[in-house]
């Protein structure tokens, strides 16, 4: 059971250090989907929470209110929901802070951008669709639900997150698939990849962002645990991977830039 709690913040649209990012708004302080390689998990340094990180989550009870206030005396610049939280994870459902916060965003005609690992985006598809500049990125770093299962567990299905992406474009949203972390030796093996950007052509997302996985603080500890409990040969070569000078990820990067090529799949990358 995830810790939950209401608090009051003083300032939601916050200024983003994110390339081509202007602003960022977070309804949420914490994640229920309890992700292994979770970079936000510094913020837990800021909360005095005692619980670890995936088991807790704050909950910006004046989000829409306090963003009501802050819009019109913005320039607007495209808004990123969200930076150091997923702004659909399941307390979304019945708290609606991050539905609220479009309703307040599109009422300004702000641009946004959208990134998830929920499918319950597309409860709100046709505000979604009002926007006069939107698009929406589902993080996706495997097909396979098993690994899925280990590394994000409370996290939508695959299968979901795609069908969301194929529905989003119907709509015609602009989509995108966030492939971040690769995850050495399990997410980014030749088959893994294929089945990957295959899966992500089929869907006709606009482009694919990649990512290497990120030791911020925090990080390491979380991952170590997980190779140790599902992937204990790894260990070692992690460290190797990540401790060392090495080409690993620029030969990952090749494989995947020769299978975008292959699918017609716009992709970049963020390393």
């Amino acid at each position: 059971m995830v810790a939950a709690r209401q608090v009051m913040s003083k300032s939601i649209l916050c200024r983003s250090s994110i390339p081509n990012i202007t602003y960022a708004v977070n309804p949420y302080i914490g994640c229920e989907h309890k992700c292994v390689y979770c970079y936000a998990r510094f913020m837990k340094r800021f909360t005095g929470h005692p619980e670890a990180w995936g088991e807790f989550v704050d909950m910006k009870a004046n989000a829409a209110q306090v963003l009501a206030l802050e819009l019109p005396r913005k320039t607007k610049g495209l808004t990123y929901l969200s930076s150091v939280t997923d702004p659909y994870q399941p307390l979304e459902k019945k708290y609606e802070l991050t539905m609220s916060c479009l309703q307040e965003l599109l009422a300004h005609q702000f641009p946004i951008t959208i990134q998830t690992k929920s499918s319950l985006v597309l409860r709100d598809i046709d505000l979604l669709a009002e926007f006069p500049e939107c698009d929406v990125g589902f993080t996706i770093t495997s097909t396979d639900d098993e690994v899925i299962k280990k590394s994000e567990p409370c996290s939508s299905p695959v299968e979901e997150r795609l069908a969301a992406l194929e529905e989003l474009h119907d709509r015609e949203i602009t989509t995108y698939a966030f492939l971040g972390p690769i995850l050495p030796h399990i997410t980014d093996d030749n088959q893994s990849l294929h089945s990957l950007i295959h899966s992500l052509a089929r869907v006709k997302v606009n482009h694919v962002l990649v990512d290497r996985l990120n030791l911020r603080w925090g990080v390491w500890p979380s991952v170590v645990n997980f190779l140790n409990q599902y992937y204990p040969k790894l260990t070692q070569e992690y460290k190797r991977i990540f401790w060392s000078r090495n080409d690993y990820f620029e030969k990952v990067k090749l494989r995947i830039i020769k299978l975008c090529d292959q699918h017609g799949v716009r992709c970049e990358f963020c390393f």
